[in-house]
């Protein structure tokens, strides 16, 4: 075990003197201290661990315990004394002590003790600066993007954070970035300390989805050998982020439904029910309403999922913010793939601005992937982005010299966009500028909803 820094608490001075003795040929700084007002006095976020008597002359040691937890709440606490009862215990552990001894104690035994304290400590220190690290990473203004779209988008993202609200419903194209968008909720949020657990729905099978989502209890199912704790169990107080929340089917659509209303759930196989508080973050690429009206997904589901709703706009609702996501994937690339690369040349960005990005800023950040990997000059030229259309992605009509049935034309725009659709009204009618009351009167007025 490296070298720590220990504080020991006790009014004897005797017992206080071995114990400093026997740490400190362990190889550990140690501090001593005979009173509370001492302690409080000596201990700072650099002690690792305190060993603290729970009688001392000038305080209680338990509302000792209380004090340096709430200061230092990475440093881990065991319990001392020659009072030893279960009441004792209990209360020490309730209030976070570490672990609790009895006095006489066994010098090796509180070695072996203190060691595995300092591990929780050590522990503890590491996720506290891995969930830092992680909230900085994900800042809103850290996402990419200037746009008149995308700083509504944020300010949404901003106000959804900070709401109480236990549903959010991320809705847009594959690519947009939703897990992003989920990720930034959680981490600007009170939630921010706690568990962000993730699962697609369409990657598991309806029963192992079930068991993840819930947990089991030991002997559930054939290979259920021991109980075990689901994610929304895991991330109590924290956030579960659903994608592709659109693809669970009815079974489990209906146990989430009670959840959500309830807050409670039963693991699988078991009686009791279990109580957590989380956030449920919902994605979907599909439109819910038209699951709905087919009869795939539970209505009221999804109005209690469809709370705060927050659609991710397509890449190419916003093309004023390529040259700025090109600029940052192309340095985060080069730093990864440790080439020189600086930029794009004039001819690339245009080629990459007139691309219609169908598979939105996904495709776009493997786009620049590959052609960082494969650079070998400073600045990417069009030849990196030979995968890319030279032709603009969208062009104005050009009136013909014979003129056009309007019929005709319109006729044909709404068969185009329900094939690019495949099918889906909502989409067609965005493709068009329409709403589905709008593309639907044209569906009926040129016949195309009869077979």
């Amino acid at each position: 075990m490296a070298t720590a820094t220990l504080l020991v608490v006790d009014d004897e001075q005797l017992i206080r003197w071995s114990l400093v003795e026997r740490l400190r040929q362990e190889g550990h700084r140690v501090l001593e201290a005979g009173t509370g007002a001492e302690a409080l006095e000596r201990c700072s976020d650099d002690v690792d661990l305190v060993l603290l008597d729970y009688r001392l002359p000038d305080a209680d040691g338990v509302t000792l315990l209380r004090q340096i937890r709430k200061a230092h709440p990475d440093t881990v606490v065991i319990m001392m004394t020659a009072y030893s009862s279960v009441d004792v215990a209990v209360e020490a552990m309730k209030e976070g002590a570490y672990h609790y001894v009895g006095k006489p104690f066994n010098l090796d035994e509180v070695t072996v003790l203190v060691d595995k304290g300092l591990e929780t400590t050590a522990l503890r220190r590491e996720l506290r600066v891995l969930r830092a690290s992680q909230t900085e990473r994900y800042e809103i203004e850290r996402i990419v993007g200037d746009s008149p779209v995308m700083r509504q988008l944020k300010e949404l993202l901003a106000k959804v954070a900070v709401s109480p609200a236990s549903t959010v419903l991320l809705t847009g194209e594959s690519g947009t970035g939703k897990d992003l968008a989920a990720k930034v909720i959680h981490y600007t949020s009170a939630r921010a300390g706690r568990p962000f657990m993730n699962i697609t729905c369409s990657a598991l099978p309806e029963a192992l989805l079930e068991s993840e989502l819930f947990g089991h209890e030991r002997g559930a199912f054939t290979d259920a050998r021991q109980q075990k704790r689901g994610l929304l169990e895991s991330a109590d107080g924290g956030t579960v982020f659903l994608d592709e929340i659109g693809e669970m089917v009815p079974a489990l659509q209906a146990k989430l439904l009670r959840f959500l209303e309830e807050k409670t759930f039963k693991r699988v196989g078991g009686a009791a029910d279990v109580r957590v508080d989380v956030r449920v973050i919902a994605a979907t690429n599909r439109n819910l309403e038209d699951a709905v009206s087919q009869g795939k997904f539970r209505d009221d589901l999804y109005y209690r999922l469809n709370v705060l709703p927050v659609t991710l706009p397509p890449l190419r609702d916003h093309p004023s913010d390529i040259p700025r996501l090109v600029a940052y994937y192309v340095d985060a690339f080069g730093r990864e793939f440790r080439k020189p690369v600086r930029g794009v040349t004039p001819e690339a960005m245009e080629r990459l601005q007139r691309h219609g990005w169908p598979g939105n800023i996904r495709e776009l950040r493997n786009v620049v992937e590959r052609a960082v990997l494969l650079a070998e000059t400073e600045r990417l030229g069009p030849e990196q982005f030979p995968m890319l259309s030279a032709r603009p992605a969208t062009s104005g009509f050009e009136l013909p010299p014979t003129g056009v049935n309007l019929d005709e034309l319109e006729r044909d725009l709404v068969v185009q966009a329900l094939g690019r659709a495949g099918g889906n009204q909502t989409r067609a009618a965005a493709l068009l500028g329409l709403n589905r009351d709008q593309i639907r009167y044209r569906i009926e007025k040129f016949g195309l909803g009869k077979s």
